[in-house]
């Protein structure tokens, strides 16, 4: 198998070789099945956790793909690799890998960055308990990222009101306006929903399961695609506020991590993200977490592609020229399905497996 054939042109495909690799390796593995969503084709959908290493270590090496489903390509890919190549090796003794392949199967099946509820998974962990943060800015943005008509003087007119906007304001400001959640437009762009999704409660499921009540230090990375250079992954520290160190994740992954909260990121600051689910873990932990975030296509072309997709699922038809063209556009802004871009990703992901390694043996 070449580093190429590690990833996979479809999630049915994905989830088979992480399923084949990971038993071969020797790993224990759980599948989790999702009851509210089917696939494409009716098939079961489902979140697969392999595990390799003793159930009650101290050390735990955490990896998460498909937060954001049709990202799952570049994750899973990472995570099929660190099977083929016996990178579980080069841990500590008495550390444990607990790999979570596809937390969000509906996005991945059906080439859609949320779930089947519609949400972005990454804006769902919130207290739902509590007042949900506010984004007045996206309010001014919504009606024009998904016009009534994808195509004429609508479109149009909205294309002309978002450059407007980003005149007035800045890319950046606009981009923040747009992805950094928002609680009010369940049909929208970064909508973190009402309730915590299947999703949500499956991972914090697996976090009670598969990571021992006795575990002293976690380093965690979850996979994205979507932003910054093509073929880069940008490390991003994305430990809860009051909880891990942007610093001690600096001191493991290297001086090159960054902080959407320092304005440090090609990531805006955004709320309710996965992490949150750490503060589910035992007080004793030290935590070390960032998302690797690889560059695929310009950003106007992914926010085109993210505006498409919702207007697609809100207003369109998916069976039409049209609608397929709008998923061949999402699948190629999160998805750069050529082998320089593959080996890129790859070796980035092993590089900082390693870099895993070392801190949790330090």
């Amino acid at each position: 198998m070449t580093v190429e054939q590690y990833f996979s042109a479809t999630y049915a495909e994905a989830r088979e070789k992480f399923r084949a690799e990971a038993k071969a390796a020797g790993a224990t593995l759980t599948a989790y099945e999702n009851p509210h969503a089917r696939g494409p084709g009716g098939e079961v959908l489902t979140t697969d956790v392999a595990c390799l290493g003793p159930a009650d270590a101290d050390r735990v090496y955490l990896t998460i793909s498909g937060t954001h489903g049709a990202e799952g390509f570049c994750g899973s890919g990472a995570q099929v690799g660190h099977f083929r190549d016996r990178l579980f090796e080069a841990m500590p003794a008495g550390c444990r890998a607990v790999m979570v392949h596809a937390i969000n199967p509906h996005g991945f099946a059906w080439l859609r960055r949320v779930t089947e509820d519609n949400v972005d998974l990454n804006r769902n962990f919130q207290d739902f308990s509590k007042p949900l943060p506010e984004n007045r800015p996206y309010e001014e943005v919504h009606d024009f990222l998904i016009p009534d008509h994808w195509e004429g003087q609508g479109r149009a007119a909205a294309d002309a009101a978002i450059m407007a906007y980003q005149q007035k304001h800045g890319a950046f400001a606009f981009q923040s306006a747009m992805s950094g959640g928002q609680y009010t437009r369940p049909d929208g762009l970064f909508f973190g929903g009402q309730k915590p999704t299947w999703s949500n409660d499956t991972f914090r499921r697996i976090l009670r399961e598969h990571v021992p009540a006795g575990v002293k230090k976690l380093a965690s990375i979850d996979f994205h695609t979507g932003l910054g250079p093509m073929g880069y992954g940008e490390p991003i520290y994305i430990g809860p506020d009051g909880m891990g160190s942007e610093e001690r994740s600096r001191a493991v992954f290297g001086p090159e991590v960054t902080n959407p909260n320092s304005g440090t990121s090609t990531s805006a600051k955004v709320t309710g993200t996965l992490p949150e689910a750490f503060r589910d873990l035992p007080p004793q932990v030290e935590l070390i977490a960032i998302a690797l975030e690889y560059g695929t296509v310009p950003m106007p072309m992914v926010t085109e592609a993210l505006r498409g997709d919702h207007w697609l699922h809100a207003r369109g038809d998916a069976e039409s020229e049209l609608g397929r063209r709008l998923k061949r556009n999402i699948r190629d802004a999160f998805y750069t399905d050529t082998a320089p871009w593959k080996a890129a990703v790859y070796g980035r992901a092993a590089d900082f497996a390693l870099r895993a390694f070392r801190g949790l043996a330090g």
